[in-house]
């Protein structure tokens, strides 16, 4: 098995607010190799775009209580001071966020932001940053970038500013991308491009990729492993194709048959999980999607409100439930039986 890039250990991320102490990560761990791509999918508040920013250092660490391990390259990040962490970010390790007219900035061109990250940490001169932005805006698939260079975001369209974004967060050719549901606001064709582009940017600088989504077809579509969130907790990990053919966790099952099939009848309706997602100022205790569950009650002795499951993972492959193998097997097929028969 390939050594680990990125590794983190039981992270967890606890905000301090005047409700409460909100725990928006509560023990997550995975691996992310060089020149693969991590998944990580879950409904809004589950703490996806929370544990990216704890790898990056984003948080406010007033407010943040940052507890576990996350080695970058063997390098300890959460102990990381400011500086460090500055040399790292754009570097070593960088971000596709999900709103790129807002991430960047309206008083400077494109251009100039792209060529002012690369120059702070290569030194570069002004015409050598200058040529590198057009460079990576012509390698982004930009038309014209000796022309576009000099535009502001508002000339862009939204899939120009996505790409400009990706040009920017890979000007310093990182070894760790994350991508924070780059392709959320973009119409399909357009999203399916910005997937190809990242495929062949992967695939041509070996990048370690994190692909942060709410979409399944997303994921089946770039990911090669997948890790599924709920509650700030990990509750199913797996490859791709484990995952999504063969769901190991009731909320799983719940993305995947709350989403249409081209295969699927169009007299049977779609079966949305019902209820919202927690709240984790005040989370439920035991395993944390009980109270939405369809099998909560096939658990003996009301086990699934009193004993957080474990996440037992054997070969990247686990999921954190208390119902048995056999109930899983018999349930799941008769839960998914009624969309795809």
């Amino acid at each position: 098995m390939s050594t680990p890039f990125l590794s983190v250990r039981d992270l967890h991320v606890h905000f301090s607010t005047e409700d409460g102490v909100v725990k928006a990560v509560d023990g997550l761990s995975f691996d992310v190799v060089k020149g693969k791509t991590l998944g990580i999918v879950g409904e809004s508040g589950s703490g996806k775009s929370v544990t990216n920013l704890a790898i990056l250092g984003l948080h406010n660490r007033e407010h943040t209580t940052l507890e576990g391990e996350i080695l970058l390259d063997g390098q300890e990040l959460l102990t990381a001071g400011e500086r460090d962490l500055e040399k790292l970010r754009g570097n070593k390790m960088s971000m596709i966020f999900q709103d790129a007219l807002a991430s960047l900035s309206p008083y400077h061109t494109v251009g100039a932001q792209i060529a002012e990250t690369y120059r702070k940490h290569t030194g570069a001169s002004k015409k050598e940053a200058r040529d590198r932005a057009i460079e990576m805006l012509r390698r982004v698939g930009i038309p014209q970038p000796d022309v576009r260079v000099d535009d502001y975001p508002h000339q862009f369209s939204g899939g120009m500013r996505q790409r400009a974004m990706i040009a920017m967060a890979l000007v310093c050719d990182p070894e760790l991308l994350i991508a924070d549901e780059p392709t959320t606001a973009l119409d399909v064709t357009v999203q399916a491009q910005i997937m190809d582009l990242l495929k062949d940017l992967q695939q041509e600088f070996g990048t370690a990729i994190i692909f942060i989504t709410h979409d399944l077809g997303v994921i089946a579509d770039i990911a090669d492993d997948v890790l599924v969130m709920y509650g700030g907790r990990c509750v199913e990990r797996g490859t791709k194709k484990q995952v999504l053919s063969t769901p190991d966790h009731p909320y799983t099952l719940g993305l995947l048959n709350s989403m249409p099939t081209l295969d699927g009848s169009v007299d049977v309706p779609l079966t949305p999980i019902p209820g919202s997602p927690p709240s984790l100022l005040n989370p439920p205790s035991g395993c944390r999607f009980h109270p939405r569950c369809a099998f909560a009650e096939k658990v003996s002795d009301g086990r699934c409100s009193t004993e957080r499951p474990k996440l037992d993972v054997v070969e990247g492959r686990g999921s954190a439930c208390l119902l048995t193998a056999e109930q899983k097997q018999d349930l799941f097929a008769d839960f998914a039986g009624t969309r795809h028969n």
